[in-house]
């Protein structure tokens, strides 16, 4: 293994907080190269008046490694 670096993204998906987590490693795969994981840092929901959620969201940190 070679050095690594760790980074904070935030996603967010209106379906569920794994697929906000999916799309914030896609988008994050399209600039980074050789990420070795993501961390779920923090989950939170917005919730719109009628108490329904409306918006998943994750602070992720990724791990990759510097070549």
């Amino acid at each position: 293994m070679g050095v690594m670096k760790v980074i904070e993204i935030l996603s967010s998906s209106d379906v569920s907080w794994e697929e906000a987590t999916r799309k914030g490693v896609a988008e994050a795969a399209k600039t980074l190269k050789h990420i070795r994981s993501a961390y779920v840092q923090e989950q939170s929901a917005v919730v719109n008046e009628e108490g329904k959620v409306t918006e998943y969201r994750v602070n992720l940190k990724l791990t990759f490694e510097i070549k």
